[in-house]
């Protein structure tokens, strides 16, 4: 029977490991919305991020100048200051500022829609535009930048996406992480204190880990054709600041899965060694 019952806490506790590393991933990366901006911010380092941005900033700033009745080169002196400025080293902060309303938008459904827009995903880049550096290359041009400038991360027919989409999402993320986590610690000790042998015990919790970690690595390609399928939805510049955005995700959920994996690799040698010990011990 204790067999029985440690086989069954150590099945409960794999399967609440499985949901415990990727639920405590996502809400403190893509739910949370400070873990989402740093994890834009991290994105921002990448130079084809950078390179998309400065030409979507260029495209802004050359139809803002329009407006007031200038003509700027694109492709000239306005895309030269966009690149000069998404390579310094303030852009990271200011692009995760300005994504920020991409995450309300989804998660919270708090950011105003214009008529006809609210089944768009939208980027804040009016922060940017207003930035010191930008305005001092530009000279003394007199730019209106409005206190929100929305650039359109998906084309209207992406349905699929409402407004406030995934705020159940962020109301129960915090609750479904910490709780399958406790729920794995507890289970684990259940393990533990059921097994006749503590090191067998041990060595089978390291199993479970990597276990979880494989296949966390197996689901993340099969969920990444999903992901370009959706990517499909954005356009221009845009889509590229997508793909590195998921593909930034991505490596972080990877550095987590290999975190556990390496856990796992630990206690499944520690638990082989106790069981060797005590198996000497015994003999003696």
């Amino acid at each position: 029977m204790r067999f029985l019952a440690a086989l069954l806490f150590w099945l409960v506790t794999t399967v609440l490991l499985a949901v415990a590393i990727p639920a405590t991933w996502a809400q403190q990366n893509v739910v949370s919305e400070d873990g989402y901006a740093a994890l834009a911010a991290e994105a921002a380092k990448n130079p084809q991020l950078q390179e998309a941005m400065a030409s979507e900033l260029a495209t802004q700033i050359t139809a803002l100048a329009a407006d007031s009745g200038y003509e700027l080169n694109n492709t000239g002196l306005v895309r030269g200051v966009t690149a000069a400025y998404t390579a310094n080293a303030g852009f990271p902060d200011q692009f995760a500022q300005a994504n920020r309303i991409a995450h309300r938008w989804m998660f919270t459904d708090s950011v105003r829609h214009d008529a006809g827009d609210e089944n768009r995903w939208f980027v804040d880049i009016a922060p940017m535009l207003r930035d010191d550096s930008l305005r001092q290359t530009l000279g003394n041009l007199n730019l209106d930048v409005p206190d929100t400038l929305t650039v359109p991360i998906t084309v209207p027919e992406s349905s699929a996406l409402r407004p406030g989409q995934l705020r159940t999402l962020a109301t129960w993320g915090p609750i479904i992480s910490i709780g399958a986590c406790v729920l794995t610690g507890i289970f684990a000790l259940l393990t533990l204190a059921t097994a006749r042998q503590r090191g067998k015990a041990l060595a089978a919790l390291g199993v479970s880990a990597l276990l979880v970690g494989a296949a966390g690595w197996a689901g993340i390609e099969v969920a990444r054709r999903y992901v370009d399928d959706a990517l499909n939805n954005t356009t221009g510049d845009v889509r590229t600041v997508a793909d590195v955005m998921v593909d930034t995700a991505e490596a972080s959920l990877h550095h987590w899965l290999n975190l556990t994996l390496a856990a796992g690799g630990v206690l499944a040698i520690f638990g082989v060694l106790v069981s060797v010990l005590g198996g000497l011990r015994r003999s003696v």
